[in-house]
């Protein structure tokens, strides 16, 4: 399947912020065991471009996130990078992944910044600070803009998860309620996996 046919079939996205990765292969298998496939590993990650290609090959898609330039974007696709993320719009980076044939989300806010984003031919946008505006905020944005696919991040937990998705959210990206820094740096897979359990749950249920 398709980065973007797993991301609309799993409906949730592991956002991955650590110092300390200790085995990236075995953290994003864990994940997809879990039933979230796609896992994101940020640039704010020490020595991220060695966690994304050693992520790889698995059971998961692994991407990039919080990619700022377009240097970033390209070296992460050459890392193996499966697909790119960005806190907001940002041209270069769309432009460089448009010209590696890599899926992309631009991060952004306001419907000005989610038409820009859908212009420069982002995927689906992400809706970045999501907990700043809620699920109401979503379902504002879905009014005008019902054709492009809203992806929320930022405050996503499993007890406002469904929220968002009834909102009209497309699916959601989960940070430290999925897989925090603290369990990912003590390697605890099994309390991960379990999260990643617990979140699918609460997107598939009605």
């Amino acid at each position: 399947m398709h980065v973007l046919e797993v991301l609309r079939a799993d409906r949730i996205a592991a956002v991955i912020r650590a110092d300390v990765i200790p085995d990236p292969r075995r953290l994003a298998d864990t994940l997809a065991a879990g039933g979230v496939r796609l896992v994101e590993f940020t640039f704010t990650t020490p020595h991220v471009l060695r966690v994304i290609a050693a992520g790889v090959g698995g059971d998961a898609f692994v991407g990039a996130g919080t990619v700022l330039t377009a240097r970033q974007a390209n070296d992460a696709v050459d890392a193996g990078a499966q697909f790119i993320v960005t806190p907001a719009v940002l041209p270069d980076v769309a432009d460089a992944c448009r010209a590696r044939g890599v899926p992309f989300m631009l991060g952004a806010f306001t419907p000005s910044e989610v038409l820009a984003a859908s212009e420069l031919g982002s995927s689906l946008v992400k809706v970045f600070p999501a907990g700043t505006g809620g699920p109401g905020h979503i379902k504002d944005l879905r009014g005008p803009f019902p054709h492009i696919g809203l992806v929320p991040s930022g405050g996503i937990t499993p007890a406002n998860a469904r929220s968002f998705l009834d909102a009209g959210a497309v699916a959601l990206f989960a940070g430290s309620d999925l897989a925090s820094a603290a369990l990912v740096e003590a390697g605890r897979y099994e309390d991960i996996r379990a999260r990643a359990e617990t979140f699918r749950a609460a997107v598939a249920a009605q």
